[in-house]
């Protein structure tokens, strides 16, 4: 491990290594390395991650009652129900200039995270750029990768109503006119996190290379920071593994370039054949981003609007998203089978809201030290509906952010249910206070516990 040495001697730092054969790989929080009579600014940072889902939800199943420990949650909920302590329901925003766009699919998801107008010019890409790639360029620079840009489903490049479907295929965006990379393949996202810039063998574990200066750390810390950096490290193991394991089965997933294969990428033979492993591993992957503090911002795409995605992994379920599950012509078979989609959109977010919770950062876990955001870009997705986002936050952000309660604004009048007051509000709490984003110039009221 290395620290930075003044003349009162070494100093473990913020940041801690393990080291060995050209790879550092960050630690994770440890209490037992950090300074006595630090200040609270010395803690655990935090971190914020959106989970994007298309196509909106059945709007009869998609509701909440109560607060606390008694709460009531609708069948598409039904995952969260063991985390309705951990959960925020926000009713009621949305995005006016998705409710004014004359498009009803690529006018109303690209401008999600930014409340910009999209240009319906076939010749002109517009949108804005969206929060969380504002925090990228604002605080970015504190950790190695400004920010993870994360999807299932590769960028198309073809025509929708005469519009390009990078809109539909794009929720962050770093200018009004240039996506951010998304990255689909979990592989790539693994070296980016671990990886040895100057090319260390992809198929070596990682802990190979750090195992000496791990066993050398072991007398420093405590039995309880042993077994957390325990966990992590096997945390990373076993994302190898599953990633090795993706690549012998030639999944999509597991795909990443070697020597023996061509120069570009193998198409796809058809959607990723295991869609849940998919997923999981991608929401694995921002954990170990956050627990390494290697980032601290992320967004991740269930899947692209219009999704051709096929459920038929879930039982029962048969179809493409967009055409045969969402536009169900509200047959009881196929509603049924729509339910089960948006249920299982809502389990990805409460596998990420469990597993920040299970770590811990020196007596908070770290979904204390994070804000999550769940949603769409449509509200009843059959109708196109606009006129609010089904919306969940989740996390204590850092203990300013009281969970288990509803926020309802649906009838506080439009210039107060602006999706953008709460972006304003979210930037903010993580360190970026602007004037103004988007449409809106106010912050969300009743968020905080707390001024911030």
């Amino acid at each position: 491990m290395r620290g930075t040495i003044t003349k009162a001697g070494r100093r473990p730092s913020r940041r801690n290594f393990l080291r060995g054969a050209g790879v550092a790989l960050s630690l994770p929080w440890l209490e037992s390395l950090q300074l006595k009579g630090a200040q609270t600014a010395s803690g655990p940072p935090l971190r914020f991650a959106c989970l994007y889902y298309s196509n909106g939800v059945e709007p009869i199943h998609w509701w909440a009652k109560g607060s606390g420990a008694s709460m009531e949650l609708g069948p598409v909920l039904e995952s969260l129900k063991p985390l309705k302590e951990d959960i925020v329901f926000v009713r009621g925003l949305f995005n006016q200039q998705a409710f004014k766009s004359t498009s009803p699919h690529l006018g109303r998801m690209p401008n999600m995270l930014s409340g910009a107008t999209v240009s319906l010019d076939p010749a002109v890409i517009r949108v804005g750029t969206s929060m969380d790639q504002v925090l990228a360029q604002q605080i970015g620079h504190q950790t190695t990768l400004p920010s993870l840009v994360l999807g299932i489903e590769p960028n198309e490049l073809r025509l929708e109503d005469g519009l390009s479907m990078i809109y539909g295929s794009s929720l962050s965006w770093t200018s009004p006119s240039k996506p951010a990379t998304k990255e689909i393949y979990p592989a790539r996202v693994f070296d980016a996190l671990v990886g040895d810039p100057r090319g260390r063998r992809l198929d070596r574990s990682i802990l190979d290379a750090v195992l000496k200066d791990s066993h050398d750390l072991q007398p420093r810390i405590s039995g309880s920071d042993k077994q957390k950096l325990g966990e992590y490290l096997e945390s990373i193991r076993d994302i190898e593994k599953r990633i090795d394991r993706a690549a012998k089965d030639e999944r999509l997933e597991g795909w990443r370039p070697t020597l023996k294969e061509p120069n570009m990428p193998r198409p796809a033979d058809q959607l990723p054949q295991d869609v849940p492993d998919h997923m999981k591993l991608m929401l694995d992957l921002i954990v170990l981003s956050f627990q390494m503090d290697k980032t601290r911002i992320a967004t991740c795409m269930l899947n692209n609007d219009l999704s051709q995605m096929n459920f038929k992994f879930l039982k029962g379920v048969q179809g493409a998203l967009h055409l045969d599950l969402t536009h169900n012509g509200k047959a009881p078979a196929a509603e049924a089978m729509y339910l089960k989609t948006n249920q299982f959109h809502l389990a990805q977010f409460a596998y990420l809201v469990n597993r920040l919770k299970s770590i811990d950062e020196g007596g908070q876990s770290l979904l204390h030290n994070s804000i999550l955001l769940s949603g769409s870009n449509l509200f009843d997705g059959d109708t196109h509906g606009a006129d609010q986002m089904p919306f969940l936050l989740a996390g204590q952000a850092g203990g300013a952010l009281k969970t288990g309660r509803i926020l309802d604004f649906l009838e506080a009048g439009d210039d107060n249910r602006r999706a953008c007051s709460l972006y304003l509000s979210l930037m903010d709490r993580m360190g970026v206070k602007l004037d103004r984003f988007g449409d809106s110039d106010k912050r969300l009221p009743d968020l905080w516990s707390h001024d911030v």
